[in-house]
């Protein structure tokens, strides 16, 4: 066939099921509103829950660290990128979430993929939640171990996989809130299924870190669960971007000596570090903005009742519209966007065929008036 063939028949078949995915350079895309090609639109798309990202505190001590450390680390961890400021802000976060030790990545996508890879061998499993995120499940595909996916929040289908002998280790993960459906995992059953067995727990909170919780700690914290691997991500409510992996310190260290991600990429820049521990402290104390946010999710929820639409059982940030056909979702996301309204449509694969939906995302930044702004944009794009 040849390459370019191979490409443009594959860009044909996107064209052809509405899948065809594209970027549009926006203005303020993480803001309460933005602005693309000269409409002002409220942003009910992104992530930044808690409207951190231009909290005064945290801006500030990046610019503090950017004059002090520069813009840049200069090199691996390994090498000359991991300075005392690193060292400062993983142990307040293995303080604050009880462990003892926290690792900082990147990236929530290069964490997963560095810890899969790192920990699994040919005899060993993956037990993982059917809509887990990309980023595991892909790690778990590419790694030299058998991959099981059990049905959503389904512990008793846990169980069973769990009883299936296995030669080597297993690993059971799963999201503490799931980035498409916006519902909570059943931390509390699964980690006991995981300890009875002897197998390992995972579990990535990137979407309930600072939102779920006493202080913003987490899923697991609101559970009472200590999984073996957490993976925080500071892309979300923290408001900035990278990830962390919390474990003991002989899993730090093996990961020091065998997660590639960290040996061979350049480490995250001491000045975003800054802001990191600035967002930290600022969500912490963030119980107001968490009272404004559930509040808002309150506000939806009642106003969104009656419309044609499947509403998935969420109470937190993420509030999908299930539409169906990959079109529909298309078209509602259109209609909206005419009445000032950003939300983005989320198609297979990553969600399930059928189920192309707005992933609506509510933030302490909105204010009352934004939330009745959508539902009335909603109801006439609906009606």
């Amino acid at each position: 066939m040849g390459w370019q063939s191979r490409i443009e028949a594959a860009l044909t078949e996107q064209h052809r099921t509405a899948a065809y995915r594209r970027r549009v350079p926006l203005s303020g895309g993480n803001q309460r509103q933005l602005v693309h090609e000269g409409q002002t639109c409220l942003n009910f798309s992104g992530n930044d829950y808690l409207g951190l990202s231009r909290h005064p505190a945290v801006v500030a001590a990046w610019q503090r660290g950017a004059a002090e450390h520069g813009v840049g680390s200069g090199g691996s961890g390994h090498v000359t990128g991991y300075s005392e400021v690193h060292q400062r802000f993983e142990q307040r976060l293995a303080d604050w979430q009880g462990y003892p030790r926290a690792l900082l990545f990147i990236s929530g996508f290069a964490a997963n993929q560095a810890l899969l890879a790192a920990l699994l061998q040919p005899e060993d499993r993956v037990l993982a939640d059917r809509l887990s995120h990309a980023s595991l499940l892909e790690a778990a595909l590419h790694a030299p171990c058998s991959l099981r996916r059990f049905a959503h929040n389904d512990a008793a289908a846990l169980s069973r996989l769990l009883a299936k002998p296995v030669s080597g280790e297993t690993l059971v993960v799963t999201e503490g809130v799931f980035s498409m459906d916006g519902d909570a995992a059943p931390l509390k059953a699964l980690a006991a299924d995981a300890q009875a067995h002897r197998a390992w727990l995972l579990v990535d909170d990137a979407h309930g870190i600072g939102v779920v919780g006493e202080q913003g700690a987490g899923s697991c914290r609101a559970q009472g669960v200590r999984p073996d691997l957490l993976v925080l991500t500071f892309g979300k409510a923290f408001g900035v971007s990278g990830a962390a992996v919390l474990c003991d310190d002989a899993t730090a260290e093996f990961l020091l000596q065998r997660a590639r991600h960290l040996i061979y990429s350049t480490a995250m820049p001491a000045a975003q570090v800054c802001a990191l521990d600035a967002a930290l402290t600022a969500l912490i104390e963030g119980d107001a903005l968490r009272d404004r946010l559930q509040q808002h999710i309150r506000r939806f929820r009642e106003g969104v009742a009656g419309l044609p639409l499947q509403l998935a059982a969420s109470a937190t940030a993420i509030q999908p519209l299930i539409v169906g056909e990959n079109q529909a979702a298309l078209d509602l996301a259109a209609g909206l966007r005419a009445r000032g309204i950003w939300a983005s449509a989320i198609r297979p694969p990553t969600v399930p065929p059928g189920s192309a939906r707005l992933r609506l995302t509510l933030t302490a930044a909105h204010q009352p008036g934004d939330i009745d702004t959508l539902l009335e944009a909603l109801h006439a794009a609906c009606g």
